[in-house]
């Protein structure tokens, strides 16, 4: 039996942005296939395949519009309203979904605002964790796929011109407290340093696993981690989620890992996650040489250009991650065409519109899902 070769133009993602077979964008999509089949597998776990007693399709529907609705990203409210329609419209609006709802926007707007005490708000209301988990999810993957659509569309040249010029894009807030919830020392600043991770939620029990989501675990490395084990109440979801990862940053050719790892420190900047930032600045640093520069960029404060000062071919990067990044993305043709002159390639640019959304899914989970601590 022959398999049928791939073609992602089909794809949900590349449907969304306009992307046609046989051009280089579809041809860079194809060469990331690992990455662009589970962006598409990841909508698949967490709107059709689904555990209805977690939540329903109406509910998760739900989150997806009113996440994209604070995008402000037309075409993904279209599509979600549309998808929602056929479950029947917005499930019935009592205090506990008015508390879902108001969770959800926050989470998409502003991720770093979010704390332990609105999750035992949702708790309170009557959400599980298990429910709790998924939300987040659904809000952080719709967050990416915003980016994502964007970005393709921006390279496929359907992305609609919009009435104002760009607006530039500078660091964002991030926590100051001292402390975390535990009383552990928290980091203040952005730091190349590792840091630890502890959890607002229970972690999944290792106890529960079934043998195939030990063995899913084990693989990825992610059995000992308590992040990775609080995303395992959702194991569905964290599988494809993590082949994503890995097919956005663990690729050859396309752009250099470092880029990638430095959009995934802009989107952290832009979004306020100290941890996120730790790790991906660090990566960026050691695989460039560029120590200098990557602390320069963890530097800049709250309301300050992130690129200033930096190189000809980094500067334009980091504004381009900045203006995708934001909430609402603002992102233009302006912002593309200095890469375009610098001579990224397809393949250069849909990676780094890959890393800039994947961060935007990953920050939203690290920033409201816990927090993190300085190791002694």
């Amino acid at each position: 039996m022959t398999e049928t070769a791939f073609k992602p133009e089909e794809t949900l993602a590349a449907r969304l942005a306009g992307v046609h077979g046989g051009t280089p964008l579809a041809a860079a999509l194809a060469t990331r296939e690992e990455a662009t089949r589970n962006a598409d597998e990841s909508y698949r776990v967490l709107f059709d395949t689904v555990d209805t007693d977690r939540l329903s399709k109406a509910e998760r529907f739900s989150i997806a519009l009113a996440t994209a609705e604070v995008h402000e990203d037309v075409v993904l409210t279209e599509f979600y309203g549309e998808r929602l329609d056929e479950e029947g419209g917005d499930p019935t609006v009592d205090a506990r979904h008015e508390v879902l709802l108001r969770h959800v926007k926050r989470l998409a707007a502003e991720p770093v605002r979010l704390g332990d005490a609105d999750l035992k708000a949702l708790e309170m209301a009557g959400w599980s964790a298990d429910a709790i988990l998924t939300v987040s999810q659904i809000v952080a993957y719709v967050s990416f796929q915003s980016r994502y659509v964007i970005g393709l569309a921006m390279l496929a040249g359907t992305a609609p011109t919009p009435a104002l010029g760009p607006k530039p894009i500078m660091a964002g807030q991030w926590h100051t407290q001292p402390t975390t919830v535990t009383g552990k020392p928290a980091p203040v600043a952005f730091t190349r340093d590792e840091l630890g991770w502890e959890p607002w939620l229970a972690p999944r029990d290792r106890a529960t696993l079934s043998a195939a989501e030990t063995t899913q675990l084990e693989k990825a490395g992610h059995i000992k981690s308590d992040y990775f084990m609080l995303l395992a109440r959702d194991t569905p979801v964290l599988d494809h989620r993590t082949k994503t990862d890995k097919g956005i940053f663990f690729t050859h050719g396309g752009l250099p890992r470092a880029e990638r790892e430095l959009a995934a420190t802009v989107t952290s900047k832009v979004n306020g996650c100290i941890y996120c930032a730790s790790v991906h600045a660090r990566k960026a640093a050691q695989l460039s040489g560029e120590v200098a520069p990557v602390d320069a960029l963890l530097a800049v404060v709250p309301g300050a250009d992130l690129a200033a000062g930096q190189s000809a071919r980094w500067a334009p990067q980091i504004t381009f991650a900045a203006q995708l990044a934001a909430t609402p993305s603002a992102l233009t043709v302006e912002h593309l065409a200095p890469l375009r002159a610098l001579g990224l390639s397809e393949l250069e640019l849909v990676d780094l519109i890959g890393s800039v959304a994947f961060f935007s899914w990953a920050n939203r989970l690290m920033l409201t899902l816990g927090e993190p601590y300085l190791q002694s």
